[in-house]
């Protein structure tokens, strides 16, 4: 910063009256000894004409000291001279003999030097015997913030409890048989029996519908001849039937009597009439060959031998078989309602919140957890800058001395990899002069140092920038290419350097993020809306 000193002095008498003598500069401390971070004031008195030009030091031009605040510029009119007063206030952290050195200031065009001062810098003397010792603080809960995470667990667990839901429904629970289903449970003969009688109940004969009506009766008695007689009757034709009774009956293991064959016989032609001819029995032929039927299968187990222990267990293991098919079913049934429940909770929910949101919560995306976690909000190198940041940014030891042109010392500090999901990185640097220190060049650097960490068709954009306090800045952005060597892939990321001159020093912050992420843009958001510039009285 230029300070331009301009005072006119009216002098009454005749006018206008310069004085030609030299300016004298003096300078002084209010102290040479010093604690650790106990400041000096260091004065510097310029008496010069009234007309004079004066540029007192300004930065941190006072190493290895360091500058904390530099008081506004005191005049006071002595006759015929301007007296000009500077005060600094001076630290340092570190015991030791420390040389302030020779302070340049300009009148009038030419150079004026101060005389340099030595300067002690003592430690803290603690005496341990009268300092009363205490125990090593435990670490202080912090209350986390909730965040809505609490919400995707409830939306969680009411899709498991759905699904457990179905699973009890059409598995677990006992459901109650139906009709059809505890008829296909009883031994072939109470099956015969309770289909007839079920048959009895239909209304086939009351809407004249007598081929489902024949059809039906003579399948219920064919399904028991093959069951209980094991004759192949469902695939055999009406005389072939006929034909593998009598030849059973013949063989002795069939005890029918002809003339319950050949009223068989007459009711499987009358059913071929009525399905093949179209034929219309009267009511009273119905009402006989239902009950023909009905003679035929009890007479059929009666005629019968006693089952044998093996066909006794085929029987049981048609039960189990068939409990077994029904077990299956209600497990597909389950899983398809389940997948069913699951695909619909999934498709509103992508609906309400969107795909991405609701991936990034099921899958996880680490810009995601890095925005939810827990920030920090610090100041950062000297001159300092404030900034809140999802972890605390690591100060580089090894740096390069080689800084900025016109800069003194450099600090860094960062937060992740270049090639990594998000990168933060903080220099903080102090100039010996202002006019030497050139702050194009400084943000040409950091864009240098961009590109040699592998950007690729780099799109750079410039603005001025203003941060939420007010400081006025540079803001360099756009888009790059970032080729990682080591893993061999190419990136389309985005990244920001915004640059500040404040408090006698140079702050850059440089950011390099994925391009189209809403959260690393939430994050810069956030980043970029926490900047501050703090003196140390503040």
């Amino acid at each position: 910063m230029k300070l331009r000193v301009f005072i006119l002095v009216l002098l009454l008498g005749n006018g206008l009256v310069f004085s030609q003598s030299s300016p004298v500069v003096t300078s002084s401390v209010d102290t040479t000894v010093i604690k650790i971070g106990e400041q000096i004031h260091f004065k510097i008195e310029v008496a010069a004409d009234s007309t004079a030009e004066v540029f007192f030091p300004d930065g941190q031009t006072f190493i290895p000291l360091e500058m904390v605040e530099q008081l506004p510029i005191d005049s006071v009119i002595i006759q015929d001279k301007l007296k000009l007063i500077k005060e600094y206030a001076l630290t340092q952290f570190d015991s030791g003999h420390y040389t302030l050195p020779k302070q340049q200031l300009m009148i009038d065009g030419k150079p004026f030097f101060t005389d340099s001062l030595t300067i002690q810098v003592n430690t803290v003397v603690v005496d341990t015997t009268k300092q009363k010792m205490f125990d090593i603080k435990s670490l202080a809960v912090v209350d986390k913030p909730m965040g809505n995470w609490w919400i995707w667990v409830l939306i969680g667990l009411v899709v498991v409890g759905l699904i457990g839901l179905v699973i009890y429904w059409f598995v677990i629970r006992k459901k109650p048989l139906t009709e059809e289903e505890k008829i296909a449970l009883l031994p072939p003969y109470d099956r015969a029996l309770a289909e007839l009688k079920k048959l009895d109940d239909s209304k086939y004969i009351i809407q004249s519908e007598y081929k489902e009506y024949y059809t039906e009766l003579t399948n219920i008695v064919r399904y028991y001849l093959e069951e209980d007689a094991h004759i192949s009757a469902m695939e055999s034709t009406t005389d072939e039937l006929i034909t593998k009774i009598e030849l059973l009956r013949d063989s002795g293991n069939l005890n029918l009597d002809n003339d319950t064959i050949d009223q068989f016989k007459k009711v499987l032609k009358t059913a071929d009439l009525v399905k093949f001819a179209k034929s219309r029995p009267d009511d009273s032929m119905v009402a006989g060959d239902r009950k023909t039927v009905e003679t035929i299968v009890v007479k059929t187990k009666q005629a019968l031998p006693e089952p044998t222990e093996e066909e006794l267990m085929q029987q049981e293991a048609y039960v189990e078989d068939l409990t077994r098919r029904k077990k299956k079913q209600q497990i597909k049934k389950a899983i398809l309602v389940s997948v069913g429940v699951l695909v619909i909770a999934l498709g509103a929910l992508t609906y309400i919140f969107g795909f991405d949101t609701i991936k990034d919560n099921v899958l996880g995306h680490p810009n995601k957890s890095l925005l939810e976690s827990q920030w920090v909000g610090s100041s950062y190198g000297y001159p300092s800058m404030y900034v809140e940041t999802p972890e605390v940014l690591e100060r580089v030891k090894d740096l390069d001395k080689n800084g900025a042109v016109g800069t003194h010392s450099n600090q860094r500090y960062t937060y992740g990899e270049i090639h990594g999901n998000f990168f933060i990185q903080l220099n903080v640097a102090t100039y010996k002069k202002e006019g030497d220190f050139d702050a194009k060049k400084a943000i040409e650097s950091a864009i240098a140092r961009v590109e040699k960490a592998g950007a690729r068709n780099m799109i750079v954009k410039q603005e001025e920038y203003v941060s939420p306090t007010g400081k006025e800045g540079n803001k360099v952005f756009g888009t790059l290419n970032l080729e990682d060597p080591e893993r061999g892939t190419i990136r389309n990321v985005s990244y920001m350097i915004l640059s500040f001159v404040q408090g006698g020093g140079f702050q850059q912050l440089t950011m390099v993020y994925p391009k189209n992420d809403t959260y690393a843009d939430t994050i810069v958001d956030r980043i970029t809306s926490s900047i501050d510039f703090k003196t140390q009285s503040e």
